[in-house]
């Protein structure tokens, strides 16, 4: 059986105010033009299909399209709700989908509940696992801990029994996690609220393949559990990055091989670094003036006008980072880089008060942004 696996399209997204629905709709192109021309037998869509719980007008039009565009091929199509997606509001309509040929999988409750498939070797049994948040997973899959590794486990516990009971046949899963020894990029969501955000690949021993999702850069952790990363880059830390489809054939018997379809670049994306001078004038920066930039500036003081200026050179520079160490002012998203939600919370209020928090203020920050990814992803 030959399956197309892809994930995180953060359908609705921008990159530093830049609208990115034109890239988007590029690489959905793409996507339909591989099925229709590789022998797909089935689509899996990996979670964090849109980018926020409620997404843009524009970007349900495009999910709308392109779902039916590849239900126009006649292939069947499995996709789970991700860290960003609400699932509630993402599983509207979703049984009538399921009569389509469109599986999507949003509720706890339907895990070890497959979608069976069939080739000349028999079945295939395909388990979508939807981005499981510890503190709304934990009591229906009686995890035990609210923890992302116990309700994994708890969740590949029903998919064992399941396969059991139908003998063992092959199995691929689809999850939305962050599994040990995957890279991540500054443009992934932190996961950490409800405990350790990582779980280890054993989580998902079994499986013939496991299709992951979250992790942005396409990596492989093991000769059946792959990442096949984001469409298009969403942050600077991306830069360079290849993207790509990752196709799965998936044997009678044996490991899966897996191939990499490349998806090119809609824009270029790049990180230049000089004097402004240089970055002006230089002919080591040619090439890049239709690309999105994040540029760096190493003058001593900071130039009048410097985006302006830059921009009739550079048209699509996104992001100015000044790295003279007598420039003093940071910008707020230099300033939140990196940083999880909850230090982004505690540092405000430090910053505000001018004194550390307690805690116990420590542990109603704490409590607070837990209780607002619930209430995203419920």
């Amino acid at each position: 059986m030959r399956l197309l696996h892809t994930s995180d399209w953060h359908l609705g997204r921008s990159l530093h105010g830049e609208a990115l629905i034109d890239a988007q709709a590029a690489f959905a192109d793409l996507l339909v033009e591989v099925v229709a021309g590789e022998s797909i037998d089935a689509v899996l869509i990996a979670g964090d299909l849109y980018d926020r719980a409620i997404p843009p007008l524009d970007a349900v039009e495009l999910f709308d399209d392109t779902l039916l565009r590849l239900r126009s091929t006649g292939v069947p199509v499995v996709l789970i709700a991700g860290n960003h997606d609400s699932a509630g509001r993402l599983a509207f309509g979703s049984r009538l989908l399921e009569a389509a040929g469109v599986h999507l999988r949003t509720r706890v409750e339907t895990c070890g509940e497959p979608v069976l498939l069939a080739d000349s070797a028999g079945d295939v049994a395909i388990y979508p696992l939807p981005y499981l948040e510890p503190a709304l997973a934990c009591s229906p899959l009686e995890a035990g801990e609210v923890r992302h590794e116990a309700v994994l486990r708890a969740a590949m516990a029903r998919v064992a029994a399941d396969r059991a009971r139908r003998g063992e046949p092959r199995s691929v899963v689809l999850a939305h996690a962050f599994a040990t020894g995957g890279e991540p990029c500054d443009s992934e969501r932190d996961l950490t609220v409800g405990g350790t955000a990582s779980v280890p690949t054993a989580v998902f021993a079994g499986a013939d393949y496991v299709a992951l999702g979250h992790l942005h850069r396409p990596q492989q952790l093991a000769e059946h559990i792959a990442y096949s990363g984001s469409p298009i880059a969403y942050s600077f830390s991306e830069a360079g990055h290849p993207k790509s489809f990752t196709v799965v054939d998936l044997p009678a018997s044996g490991p899966p091989r897996l191939e990499r379809i490349p998806i090119p670049p809609w824009r270029p994306m790049a990180r230049l670094r000089g004097t402004f001078d240089e970055l002006l004038s230089s002919a080591e920066f040619t090439g890049h003036e239709h690309a999105w930039l994040e540029i760096t500036v190493t003058d001593e003081r900071r130039p009048a006008n410097p985006m302006e200026r830059l921009r009739k050179r550079f048209p699509h520079v996104l992001r100015l980072v000044f790295e003279a160490s007598t420039t003093t002012e940071v910008v707020y998203g230099e300033k939140v880089e990196g940083r999880s939600d909850l230090e982004v919370c505690r540092a405000f209020v430090e910053h505000v008060r001018g004194r550390p928090v307690t805690a116990a203020e420590d542990a109603l920050l704490d409590a607070a942004v837990q209780a607002q990814r619930i209430a995203e992803v419920a």
